[in-house]
């Protein structure tokens, strides 16, 4: 019989941690033969699984066998390097690494004193990325501003909310909340729309203005501007403005230098969301798009989407903590000690939603250590090269057409319908869609741009390589055969 494991001893860690580290690395040794997109039906694991949970304890390796056999069919691979789905949720060696020291420190690290280490750390690295991104010295924790990690550009987005809505309210009185109007384009992520539910900014005061092709879906400043001369004459009060980097739907890219100067005119809080193309800016040749951040009040990005980070790890800078603070700051009794009373410390509690933290930067700086500010370049770089290529594949057969152009590592295409189709390809689209998902070889997902379907191939897996690009475009160029065969 095997010895009763215990709530914890170093050397039963020791023993479990190994076979498990052997479990994972076999499960990315054997990656590529799993299907990507799981194909079990919905409520699978409740017939595979008891009714209630065991009375005494099960080996590791009876847990193991079943996450084998029970668990892994029911997973979708983010990590294999035929995933094209979404946006990529990278994982790293570096990062995992990180993850590990993180579930072994296990601390809550709400304020300074609760974990000294933890909130310096975050300082630190943050200051490190920003200035890898060449943000404005406004965004550094040595004035004004700083850093923080959050959960998702979701919590971002939010915590930036609340601080431009009490803000306001300050100056508008509280009454003023019903005249508060906020301003997007209709591809600025579903993230601000939950937000301002959450903040009680009335649904009728979220102005999500149409962007098009002829901005390559980027959101116009003429638009934005209308839309608030318009607002101000009805008596509302513009108050916030959210620019892209990478809009989900195409990877569109907003101009910020002219959209901060609206939002400056109009004493508006300018937030940045880079949620996914603000790895790439650490490229020189890519931080351009950032220009005009230095108008921006925040600004956000996902270094666990394209930077090797395993999520979460979502940073935000703001260039006044302060607003942060005064919104989302709470001071019970029993959380008051000398060092925060003194003012002499971050305290990141009042940066967020939640009071507990995790020890998050330490993947994020065993990320920039273990890797480097070059090889991250290289990485992103690549991605961006198979992008290109595969971008050469679809224009080279004319039963297909790139809707878009491509800006970072998205290629977002369609097969083409016949002149007189009668849903301009819709569901031919959908179609070829749900055949090369349904074999398993690849995973892709979908947007609407303009009306028409169209299928979105983001490369980003840290193990995708050139062959699994021309696989991939042999799986899709098959079943769209398939199925022009068909009609």
């Amino acid at each position: 019989m095997e010895e009763s494991l215990k709530p914890m001893d170093a050397e039963q860690l020791r023993e479990n941690a190994h076979k498990m580290v052997d479990f994972i690395a076999d499960y990315y040794k054997s990656l590529e033969s799993y299907p990507v997109l799981s194909q079990v039906q919905p409520g699978y694991l409740r017939e595979l699984l008891p009714d209630s949970a065991p009375d005494r304890p099960e080996s590791l390796q009876d847990v193991l066998d079943d996450i084998r056999q029970k668990i892994i069919p029911g997973i979708t691979h983010w990590q294999s390097p035929n995933y094209y789905a979404y946006y990529p949720s990278n994982s790293s060696t570096a990062g995992f690494l990180g993850e590990m020291l993180s579930a072994a420190f296990n601390i809550v690290g709400f304020s300074w004193v609760s974990c000294p280490a933890a909130t310096e750390l975050e300082v630190i690295v943050l200051d490190w990325l920003a200035k890898m991104l060449k943000l404005p010295d406004q965004f550094l924790s040595s004035g004004q501003g700083g850093g923080v990690i959050q959960g998702t550009a979701s919590e971002s987005v939010l915590v930036v909310l609340l601080a431009a809505r009490d803000k306001i309210l300050r100056k508008s009185g509280k009454r003023s909340l019903e005249k508060l109007v906020v301003y997007a384009s209709d591809q600025t992520h579903s993230c601000m729309q939950k937000a301002c539910q959450i903040a009680g900014i009335y649904t009728e005061n979220l102005r999500l203005l149409k962007a098009d092709q002829n901005s390559n879906y980027a959101l116009t400043p003429d638009a934005v501007s209308e839309a608030i001369s318009s607002d101000l004459s009805e008596g509302l009060i513009p108050f916030f403005l959210c620019a892209t980097i990478g809009t989900t739907s195409s990877a569109a890219v907003d101009p910020l230098s002219a959209l901060g100067k609206i939002s400056k005119a109009n004493d508006m809080w300018f937030h940045v969301d880079a949620a996914y193309a603000g790895s790439a800016c650490i490229c020189p040749e890519y931080n351009h798009h950032l220009d005009g951040v230095e108008e921006a009040d925040s600004f956000g990005m996902n270094a666990h989407k394209w930077f090797l980070t395993n999520f979460d790890c979502s940073a935000l800078w703001v260039k006044d903590r302060s607003a942060l603070i005064q919104s989302l700051s709470t001071n019970p009794e029993f959380l008051r000690n000398k060092a925060s009373q003194e003012h002499t410390v971050v305290d990141f509690k009042d940066w967020q939603v939640p009071l507990g933290r995790r020890f998050r930067s330490l993947k994020l700086w065993m990320v920039l250590r273990l890797y480097g500010l070059e090889n991250l370049q290289h990485y992103i770089r690549n991605h961006i090269k198979l992008a290109e290529e595969f971008e050469q594949l679809v224009n080279s057969d004319s039963r297909f057409e790139v809707v878009t152009p491509r800006t970072f590592s998205l290629v977002c295409f369609r097969l083409l319908p016949q002149p007189d189709h009668q849903d301009d390809g819709y569901k031919l689209n959908y179609d070829l869609l749900d055949a090369v998902n349904s074999s398993g070889k690849i995973f892709l997902s979908h947007t609407v741009l303009s009306g028409k379907f169209v299928l979105r191939f983001a490369v980003g897996a840290p193990l995708t390589e050139e062959t699994h690009i021309k696989a991939a475009w042999e799986v899709l160029q098959d079943q769209a055969t398939i199925i022009l065969a068909e009609i």
